[in-house]
């Protein structure tokens, strides 16, 4: 129709823009569930500052990541110093290497993106300091192939750009997985949420019931003789001594005075009511679960799966720290090691986790009793450099 005035030069008349289904109300619907949002401060808050368990899982897989020694080498040959290896221990002035990478970790753990900032840069484009920036703040700039060209950090009204298309590379970014997103990674943080928000529910629910004197909550009926009602002032302070009178912990079990006309009438929970216990429980295993922590390790009741807290500390170390650790290090490596030149690579220290030592000395000794192969190749096998040339 428009069309067709358009070709006929009639005037179009005044729009009023309405929704078509504008007329209709809806008083109720089927009940569904309430999950709260996604984006990554409300996760953060939501999980890491509201949930014990999520806030355990992602310190614990923080402060084992971070506390893993790194090794550097170079063509081979370990070195116990190099600027690189000093600009790790003390990447800036508020910070030490422990707690920069900590913090590195953290954010892949909550929003599933981190960066780190290269600055005071010399002639060779290596740099003094080093610095974590937070996720939330930056915005990616793509360029006209897709990829970023690149990153802008907000904070308040200020901005800042970093250039990528240079040699320099300011920014470091790592990120998670994510199968639908070119840019940015996927937490578990995000793939917890669900379990969050019912763990989270479950503990106001308890809350709940324990503001009300923890036991299940009843109705108080009243008959009147000649079938009237009770009258709005009659309600009001019924319902005013039942809030001071009886609701909470400390007026537990208080007995309570009725009125002629009213009787109370308890009502008790059905055993699907009662489910959430259970339900709380399996959701804290979903949370952990989601950042590869052993539930026995935070402490779930009923867990079973490993024989004891060793066993499950190992299977910590080598599924969730050990594969996290090495894929940070070769990052590193990459985005820094060619500026004092080619060669130079980051590794985790096997030797120095703790959690690993009854694995290393199994390997060591079979390794040790192996006959057919030469020191080099047991010290290959055994994640060593090679000896340096010329030496017996």
């Amino acid at each position: 129709m428009i069309f067709r005035r358009l070709r006929s030069g009639a005037a179009a008349p005044d729009e009023k823009k309405a929704s078509a289904v504008g007329g209709m109300i809806a008083f109720h619907g089927a009940a569904r569930a309430a999950w709260g949002p996604r984006d990554t401060v409300s996760l953060t808050k939501a999980g890491y500052q509201q949930n014990a368990v999520a806030f355990r899982a992602v310190r614990m897989v923080a402060e084992a990541a971070a506390a893993v020694p790194l090794r550097l080498t170079a063509f081979g040959s370990a070195m116990s110093e190099h600027p690189l290896i000093t600009l790790l221990r003390s990447p800036n002035a508020g910070q030490d290497g422990a707690g920069l990478l900590e913090a590195l970790y953290g954010h892949l753990m909550l929003s599933g993106d981190a960066y780190l900032e290269a600055s005071a840069l010399d002639d060779r484009n290596a740099p003094g300091e080093l610095h974590s920036l937070r996720p939330d703040r930056m915005r990616i700039v793509p360029g006209a192939d897709g990829w970023p060209e690149a990153y802008e950090y907000r904070v308040g009204g200020r901005a800042h750009r970093f250039d990528m298309t240079t040699e320099a590379q300011p920014i470091l970014h790592l990120r998670g997985f994510h199968p639908l997103d070119d840019h940015h990674g996927m937490a578990p943080l995000e793939a917890a949420a669900a379990a969050i928000d019912i763990h989270n529910s479950a503990g106001k629910w308890s809350k709940g019931l324990l503001d009300n004197a923890a036991r299940p909550s009843g109705a108080l009926v009243y008959k009147g003789a000649d079938g009237s009602t009770l009258s709005d002032d009659q309600f009001r302070r019924i319902t005013d001594e039942l809030e001071s009178g009886h609701q909470g912990a400390g007026n537990a079990g208080r007995p309570m005075l009725l009125e002629g006309g009213l009787d109370w009438k308890p009502m008790g929970f059905s055993p699907s009511d009662m489910e959430f216990l259970k339900t709380k429980e399996a959701a804290a295993r979903e949370i952990a679960l989601a950042f590869g922590v052993p539930p026995q390790l935070v402490g779930l009741p009923g867990d079973n799966a490993y024989s004891n807290f060793q066993e499950a500390n190992r299977a910590f170390y080598r599924q969730t720290i050990l594969p996290l650790v090495r894929r940070v290090s070769a990052a590193l490596s990459g985005w820094l090691g060619w500026r004092w030149g080619a060669g130079l690579l980051l590794t985790p220290d096997l030797e120095a986790i703790p959690a690993l030592q009854a694995e290393r000395e199994a390997l060591w000794r079979r390794v040790s009793a192996a006959d057919f192969l030469d020191d080099d190749e047991k010290r290959e096998m055994l994640g060593l450099p090679r000896r340096e040339t010329g030496r017996t």
